[in-house]
């Protein structure tokens, strides 16, 4: 549910730039009663769509070519980060809570298994965040031809 929820709130997020950059133009033009008037075509908001950008621009800044060797590895370590935070999970989360559901509840059991599990969470933490912001962000805009480096020029 987390998931499909972060997904909506990116497309609703991609949804508002999109009508924020495009309505006053088209507006503008409707004003001044000129022949054009300016309608992104369906390539350039589906690019948006999969682009890792929340600001909508007609074009932008393109990489010549794909270095696949580097999606690759952006994809391995999303992989990997994700096989070592389930590995953490397993070995140092779940111990702690193992045995509490057969134990009577005590609230002195209950902190010290939270406070064992927080390093591990942090970890986990960080380990997704860097998998899905830096790993799977980047190659995505890779295989995008994605120039986020010249994106404000």
């Amino acid at each position: 549910a987390a998931l499909l929820l972060a997904f909506q709130v990116r497309l609703v997020m991609k949804a508002h730039s999109f009508i924020r950059e495009n309505v006053p133009r088209v507006l503008s033009s409707v004003k001044d009663k000129s022949s054009t008037v300016h309608i992104p075509r369906i390539s350039q908001y589906l690019y948006f769509l999969f682009a890792p950008t929340l600001i909508y621009r007609d074009n932008y800044p393109r990489n010549p070519t794909i270095r696949w060797g580097y999606v690759a590895t952006k994809f391995a370590q999303v992989l990997g980060s994700l096989f070592y935070a389930y590995y953490i999970f397993v070995r140092l989360c779940i111990p702690q809570f193992r045995n509490s559901s057969q134990e009577t509840f005590n609230l002195r059991g209950l902190v010290l298994c939270i406070f064992n599990s927080i390093l591990p969470g942090v970890l986990i933490l960080f380990l997704v965040f860097f998998a899905f912001l830096h790993c799977w962000l980047n190659a995505f805009a890779e295989m995008l031809r994605f120039a986020d480096r010249m994106f404000y020029k």
